[in-house]
């Protein structure tokens, strides 16, 4: 189960990710998680910065604390949101890898490759992701040397 301090997490995904997105926030809800969805809001072609760049600014600003990003291979979602200072995006597409993400990195988006992993896997992922916590320590002064 979820164990965030916040319960709203912001969820955003281009037209590839659509699907996935709208599988994942009912599921979200379920985890007792709030998903606020930043779009798009259908399969039709977009921009994946245009939806990325308003979630990743919200949890910038203290107003989310992690995000949920979807697009194809998951790369140009991830890309967009490492732009913003103090965003700690990973492309994940195992739960092992969302886990030590959290772990280790102390991600606060996860971005998720829709064509190459089922909806379980993707579950699966959040949960793993959601369960995790920051262990801090050497991790910390790591993760303290990622904004430039």
């Amino acid at each position: 189960m979820a164990m965030l301090i916040s319960k709203k997490i912001g969820i955003a995904a281009d037209h590839a990710g659509f699907e996935l997105k709208e599988k994942l926030k009912p599921y979200l809800v379920t985890l007792g998680m709030e998903p606020v969805d930043f779009g798009t809001d259908s399969p039709d072609s977009v921009d994946y910065p245009d939806f990325v760049h308003p979630l990743a600014t919200q949890i910038r600003e203290g107003k989310l604390e992690s995000g949920i990003i979807i697009c194809g291979s998951g790369n140009g979602v991830n890309m967009s949101a490492n732009k913003h200072k103090g965003i700690r995006s990973a492309l994940c597409w195992l739960p092992e890898i969302a886990k030590l993400a959290k772990e280790h990195n102390n991600a606060n988006v996860i971005a998720l490759p829709s064509r190459y992993i089922s909806e379980e896997t993707a579950k699966e992922i959040v949960n793993s992701y959601l369960s995790a916590t920051f262990e801090g320590g050497r991790h910390q002064r790591r993760v303290e040397k990622i904004d430039c």
